[in-house]
This record gives C-alpha cells, structure tokens and sequence, in this order.
C-alpha cells in the first residue's frame, strides 16, 4: 500500500510541485494550505492513515512552527519535514528542536525531497518497532498492537479482552506459531497487571529432572549443585503474570505440584521449611489436544480444569488468510528495520502465491520466509522468486555477483554444481514436513556418498557409533558397498 504524504503550503503552485514530485515516486498526497487545515486533517479519526507531513514554516495565519509544536504535542509518532524559503539555521534548529525529522530548503530537488521522504518512513518504521518491542518486554503490549483484522482474531481479541478484566487462569489453544505468547502478552497489557513481570516458561523444554526447580525454586546447599537460592518462575513473576507455554508437556509429577500452586497460591521450594505465597495470574498455552491428553492419561484432569477455566482457541493463518497482507506489510517493516533494507511491498502475483499457500508454520513460518526473501530480493519489490521454499522458483542473482561465483578451473566448477545439486528438503511439495525417518535415510546416504563408503568416517562425522550406523544402514537399504567401490 502506497504511503500517504500530507503536503501543507499556502502557495498552491508549490503544492502542485511537490505532488508531481511525489506521487511520481510511487506516494500518495493530501493537501492543505494552512496549519488549521491541516491540523484537522491529521488529528481526525482518517489521520492515522497519513504516514508523513511536509510542513511550510511560512504561512499566513497559524504558521508552521506553531502548527508542528501542536502535532508533536498530540501526535508524535507522525514524522514531519520542514519546508523553508530562507534556510536560516536559526529557524531549522527551532524546527529541528521541536519535533522536524528533516528539512528542506526550497527549490528543493527531486532526489535530495525523496530521499528526505525514505529516510524519515524508515525512521519512522525502526521507530516503531523499538516501541513495540519496548512495550513487550515492559508487559505492555495490548490488543491494539495486534496485527490482523481477521473475523476470526477479532472474536480472539473479544475474547481476551474480557479474560483480561478477571484474575482467572487463561489456557490458548491453537496450532505451532499461531502466536500464542503475543496474545498472552497482550492480554497481560490489558489487565490490571499491565507492566508487571511476565516471566515465560517453556514447559517441553526444561529437563525433566530441573523441572521443579525452576518453577519453584530451591534453598542453597537443598540439592548437589544447589550453591546458592533460586527464587524459582513463580516467585519472579509474582504480581505478574506466569506464562506456561506447552503446559501439555509438563510431567506428570509436576502436574500435581502444580495443582497445589494453583489451589493454594503458595510455592513449596526444595529445601525450604515454609511454603511462599505467591500472587500470579496464570495464563498456559498449547497445541496439544489436553482433553484427548486427559483421556489418554497422559495429562491430569483436575488439572485441566483448574487451566482451562476460560479457553481462548487462535486460528491457522490459512483460516485467516485476509491478515496475509497486513502480516507481510509489518514483517517487511520490521526487517526493513533490522537489515537497513527498503524493500515496499510484495508483487501481487507473489501476494497471491502466499495468500493461497496453507502455511504449515502459521505465523512464524510467514515471518521467516519474508525475513528471507527481503534477504534475497535486489528490489524494491518481493517477487515470486524471492520465496523459493514457496513457489519452487530459483532465486534470481544479478549478473555481478553470478561473475563473482564463478570459477576459473571448470572442473572445481563442476564438482561444486554436483554438490550444489545434493540438496535435501525438509519440506515437501506440500509444504509440510516430511518424516523424520526420511530425513534421517537422507543424511545417512548424502554422508555414505560424501565420504565414499568409509564407515568409520561416517559414524565419526554424524556423531554415532559404527553398530547404530550399520543398524540404521540395514534399517535404510542402503547400498554401501557400492559407495565404497566408487570411492575407491
């Protein structure tokens, strides 16, 4: 979506200028000829679509200056550029000091006005996710921050919101890189505990036997190794919110544990002599199907009760496919940022190869592939081929860097195509992950070929023992004599 530049000037022969100027670089203009005019403009609720301003600082009745004091006082996300006839240092410190991200001295030429543009929307943008990403890690990230108008995500954020304004456990639903923990944190940053602790547990991460300790801590010398105190998640996340992601993987010892925390808000550390009472709001995720879990006796059921007292399910990005392009717009933009990148926008042959895609990964497997493509793209644009895993298509590389790659000895050149084409997919056509057991068949054989049929080369590099080689082998059907004659 092309970005809109508010252009205020009393002249209207300059404003005509700096339109044709601007919307031949692909931007979209409004107009106003004073700072009322245009104070309205951007203050109204139609505002927020206005990326930037070009302010005049010389105008009849409320005059730049003034009108740029105002804006940074109500809206002070909105980047402004200063417009000036008479380039005095005096007025661009002013200007500058108030609030300007730029100025420009009029006849201003077309490159020095765009650049002055670019520079001020990526600002912006880096701007932007410094905030977003403040307000994260200071838990307060609300709903508003949310990306996405989906039917969908819009009954999720009814839902949080409410869930947010009572003190009860919440348990999110939904598949791998949905984006569960965003959801949580916003729910966090619209309760009565915005701002406090949210402390992030991964429960299928934690070795089974450090379980206990790094939910509710020990007193030193409790255990061997045990040196000094460790307050433990729920102490540290106490007036807070505790978020237990994949609380399905959570053993079943520490499930009755954690029933007690939830039943009694106190924590028994290892070695202590007295429970701690402890004031969380519990909020747990997963994308296990807990109620089947239950019946397979692999998840407590007065525990899945005690969590799931007001379920909240986040849906596929396919099931939601209209948030694509709002998605793609905020990734480009955050890597943009990250990168010192200026790709603007996907083309919509592109655009429509991602909207129909059943993206596996959900979210974050969106959020790698733009990550990717802006890595590869040597435009402004992404286009099909900047997304290979995708569309199947290889990446263009621009003639330089082609000559670059290549090398003198044609037979180095030969052997490198040979193992350029030993590549091993971990998708399939479907875009879905293939089994482990083929994989692993893959790696064995690539390994057998790589290193012509030396076996004990072959254990040493995979990191295995020559019997669980030979096992696997048999297990496979591999043909490692041949390899091995190949070889030499």
């Amino acid at each position: 979506m092309a970005k809109t530049v508010l252009i205020v000037d009393d002249d209207p022969t300059q404003r005509r200028i700096l339109q044709a100027v601007i919307e031949k670089s692909g931007f979209s203009t409004l107009q106003a000829s004073d700072g009322d005019a245009a104070l309205e403009i951007a203050l109204s609720p139609d505002g927020k679509k206005i990326d930037l301003m070009l302010l005049d600082l010389v105008m009849p009745g409320r005059n730049g200056m003034d009108t740029l004091e105002e804006l940074t006082r109500r809206r002070s996300e909105l980047p402004v550029i200063v417009l000036t006839g008479k380039g005095s240092i005096d007025a661009v410190v002013a200007a500058m000091q108030a609030g300007a991200r730029d100025f420009l001295v009029k006849p201003a030429s077309r490159e020095r006005i765009i650049v002055s543009l670019r520079n001020a929307l990526e600002m912006k943008t880096l701007v932007g996710e410094v905030t977003r990403l403040q307000k994260s890690n200071a838990g307060e990230l609300t709903f508003d921050d949310l990306i996405g108008n989906a039917t969908s995500m819009r009954s999720v954020v009814a839902m949080g919101e409410r869930g947010a304004k009572a003190n009860i456990p919440i348990l999110i639903t939904g598949e791998s890189g949905v984006g569960k923990e965003v959801v949580a944190r916003a729910i966090q940053g619209t309760s009565e505990r915005v701002g406090r602790p949210f402390i992030t547990v991964n429960c299928g991460a934690i070795p089974e036997n450090l379980v206990e300790s790094i939910l509710f801590g020990h007193e030193k010398g409790s255990f061997t190794g045990a040196n000094s105190k460790h307050l433990g998640k729920f102490q540290e996340a106490s007036t807070g919110t505790l978020f237990l992601d994949e609380v399905g993987e959570l053993p079943l010892e520490m499930q009755v544990k954690l029933l007690r925390v939830l039943q009694e808000g106190e924590v028994d550390p290892i070695g202590s002599k007295r429970p701690v009472k402890v004031d969380v709001r519990i909020i747990s995720a997963t994308n296990k199907d807990l109620a089947q879990a239950v019946k397979d006796k692999e998840f407590r059921e007065d525990l899945y009760y005690r969590l799931n007292v007001f379920p909240i399910e986040i849906p596929a990005l396919r099931d939601r496919r209209e948030d694509i392009p709002a998605l793609l717009e905020h990734f480009i933009k955050r890597v943009n940022a990250q990168e010192r990148r200026s790709v603007r926008g996907v083309d919509s042959t592109a655009l429509d190869m991602l909207k129909s895609f059943d993206w596996p990964g959900n979210v974050r497997q969106l959020e790698n592939a733009v990550f990717r493509a802006v890595i590869l793209s040597d435009g402004h644009t992404l286009m099909s081929q900047d997304f290979p895993q995708i569309s199947g298509l290889t990446p263009i590389i621009p003639a330089q860097e082609m000559a670059s790659m290549v090398e003198e000895n044609d037979t180095t050149q030969k052997d490198e195509q040979e193992d350029a084409s030993k590549t091993y997919q971990f998708l399939d056509r479907s875009g879905h992950l293939r089994s482990l057991e083929d994989i692993e068949r893959d790696l064995i054989q690539f390994a057998i070929e790589t290193y012509s049929g030396h076996m004990s080369e072959v254990a040493r590099r995979l990191g295995i023992g020559r019997s669980t080689l030979y096992r696997k082998v048999r297990e496979h059907e591999l043909d490692v004599e041949t390899k091995r004659a190949a070889g030499g």
